[in-house]
């Protein structure tokens, strides 16, 4: 079987490199290390495809270093402890260094990772980890700690569009037209391990790759989202931020890349839930109705047809009438409560319920409908706070 396109372009050095300038730049903190051939255990953060693998690859052949490639969905401690020991003996009879490139870190349990972090204090292993989830929530603290943490970025299109150049040449018996590439260029997102498989693909579709050839090899957009991961999150805040701007299109925007994504709808709908009485709250009171009847619709009609009433429900949000006041209010309350003293409730306001407690002056002169009487002309002088907070206000309104 040939070996696939996408291995056969992966640069032999870093001049050949496309991308993250940021990290390999001049004057960059990777290139600086290779420069100075003192290289440090790290851990590269970034989408699919943007050349996590590829930079181990060459950092390696810079350094002279054994490169011993390693997955953490096929791999378990028993292998860990196996490639310390021999990297171990390297070192110690061949003074050679070994560089340990754990594709996919984040998938290594705790204990798993945990095996790593002798060999790592000790250098008897140089650790490369890639990830495409935030290790700060994914990787083990004392090996984020012992690890330089590079956070790669997405492919541009004008990135995008070296690597496809030097793709097509690999090609020379075809003839791939320019709205061919753009449309790959475009649909890949930043993953240039996609755009690649697609143009190999393209080129075993047909001789002359148009764009009806380009949409038949890459037919759904790569778009990297991990309903557990940093994308879910990152989205979802979106979306929330939007609708807090009164921004309908961006939260249109962002729902529609959340249900292409196959993000849960119930998911969606909960958060509009919350959003509708934390930021709009009274100001528009409808707004917590019709979330509650959205979630309730989102239930009962499932999707794809749900997707509509999201975005209803969305639209309606973000361009309704703010108010934070009852949320900022029970903050205030909910902090006072914490840091003062709690006086007592006043007597008036407790609860009657027997002799004893009556003759002790629980809810004695309590006026149990003080808007009735007002409408009387009664005037009716009452507190509802305890002493130490008589007159505190804690609802402001904040809407017109």
């Amino acid at each position: 079987m040939d070996t696939p396109l996408a291995d056969r372009l992966r640069p032999a050095s870093f001049k050949e490199y496309v991308g993250q300038e940021h990290l390999l730049g001049i004057g960059k903190p990777i290139r600086s290390m290779i420069e100075n051939k003192k290289i440090s255990s790290m851990i590269l953060w970034g989408p699919p495809g943007c050349g996590k693998t590829t930079i181990a690859h060459l950092i390696a052949q810079s350094v002279d270093a054994i490169f011993i490639p390693f997955s953490a969905v096929t791999s378990g401690v028993k292998e860990v402890r196996q490639v310390i020991a021999d990297a171990d003996q390297r070192k110690e009879f061949f003074k050679q260094d070994t560089i340990l490139f754990i594709d996919e870190i984040h998938r290594f349990n705790k204990s798993q990772q945990d095996a790593f972090l002798p060999a790592v204090e000790k250098g008897t292993i140089t650790l490369i980890g890639a990830t495409t989830e935030n290790p700060g929530f994914e990787v083990n603290a004392p090996l984020i700690s012992r690890s330089h943490v590079y956070v790669l970025k997405q492919l541009s299109d004008k990135d995008m569009e070296k690597i496809l150049k030097k793709a097509i040449k690999k090609f020379p018996e075809n003839l791939f037209e320019k709205k061919a590439l753009s449309h790959i260029i475009t649909f890949a997102n930043g993953d240039a391990r996609s755009a690649i498989n697609a143009v190999e693909l393209a080129s075993s579709i047909a001789k002359r790759v148009n764009l009806e050839v380009a949409e038949e090899a890459l037919q759904q957009k790569s778009l990297y989202y991990d309903k557990k991961g940093d994308s879910h999150y990152d989205t979802i805040s979106a979306f929330i931020k939007s609708m807090r701007g009164s921004k309908p299109d961006a939260a249109l925007h962002y729902l529609a890349r959340m249900i292409k994504s196959g993000e849960d709808p119930m998911f969606i709908a909960r958060r509009m839930v919350i959003f509708a009485s934390e930021d709009i709250s009274n100001a528009q009171p409808t707004a917590l109705v019709l979330a509650t009847s959205t979630m309730q619709a989102v239930h009962m009609v499932g999707m794809p047809e749900a997707r509509i009433i999201l975005a209803q429900c969305a639209t309606y949000l973000a361009t309704a009438r703010k108010s934070i006041a009852s949320y900022s209010g029970l903050m205030e309350a909910m902090h006072d409560i914490e840091t003062m003293k709690l006086d007592p409730i006043p007597l008036h306001l407790r609860n009657a319920s027997n002799r004893v407690m009556k003759e002790q002056g629980y809810g004695k002169d309590h006026v149990r409908y003080p808007w009735m009487e007002a409408k009387k002309g009664k005037k009716t002088e009452q507190e509802y706070l305890p002493e130490n907070l008589k007159e505190k206000k804690y609802y402001k309104k904040d809407w017109e």
